[in-house]
């Protein structure tokens, strides 16, 4: 009881959230840094990353793959239990959204969370489908042996398609936008505020929410561009 009563206390969602959140941002920077290995014209160095990961990692992978799936459920959760609680609380929903400054940081970015949120968590699940257990077209890279999955065809066909290219662009925009409520907010949800570094928090949010989004709106736009894509 002590426990229940501990996960879903008022400070309990704050740590869980909080904690999650900033995993998370984590782990999307480690796969904007593993998905730069596509604007190298070489295919190799890309799939045999992609393969170590998946192939060679041992049961290293399926602890980690647990875990982040697990960070994301424990996220998503909290998020809506959190929102249900404020939709309760406020039953009139703003009409106007403007930064309130101050310690409230009111934004287009933090009122739009739970959606910006569902959306990203919808897009995940077809991206894995998509890229994971979807197409697979093999072939033997230089100084192996074996035949590997050729994941780096398989992206650059995908972002060949220009309307492939607009809708993930979209939903990075829409993760910049979750982004920069999120990161700065997680550290609040912590207790680590105060007026200098919750300035500052925000300031790094806002500018981590843009180089996330940029960076994952540069690839698919960058394949495009020197695949030939087609409308």
């Amino acid at each position: 009881m002590r426990i229940s009563m501990s996960l879903f206390s008022s400070l309990g969602k704050k740590i869980f959230m909080g904690a999650s959140g900033l995993m998370l941002c984590g782990f999307i920077v480690i796969h904007l840094i593993g998905n730069l290995t596509l604007l190298n014209p070489d295919r190799d160095p890309f799939n045999k990353y992609a393969h170590f990961l998946t192939q060679q990692a041992g049961n290293a992978i399926y602890v980690a793959e647990f875990m982040l799936a697990a960070i994301f459920i424990i996220h998503f959760t909290y998020a809506i239990v959190i929102q249900i609680g404020n939709w309760r609380s406020r039953p009139l929903r703003y009409k106007k959204v403007i930064d309130q400054k101050g310690n409230s940081k009111k934004s287009l970015g933090s009122v739009t969370m739970i959606y910006t949120g569902v959306v990203v968590l919808i897009f995940l699940v077809l991206h894995l489908l998509h890229f994971k257990f979807g197409k697979v077209i093999m072939y033997t890279p230089q100084g192996y042996d074996h035949e590997i999955r050729d994941l780096y065809a398989i992206v650059y066909t995908y972002f060949s398609d220009f309307w492939n290219v607009v809708l993930y662009t979209v939903v990075m925009v829409l993760l910049g936008f979750h982004l920069s409520h999120g990161f700065w907010s997680a550290f609040q949800s912590l207790g680590l505020y105060g007026k200098r570094f919750t300035s500052f928090a925000y300031g790094l949010g806002s500018v981590f929410a843009v180089l996330m989004s940029l960076g994952f709106v540069f690839l698919p736009t960058w394949i495009f561009m020197i695949s030939g894509g087609t409308v």
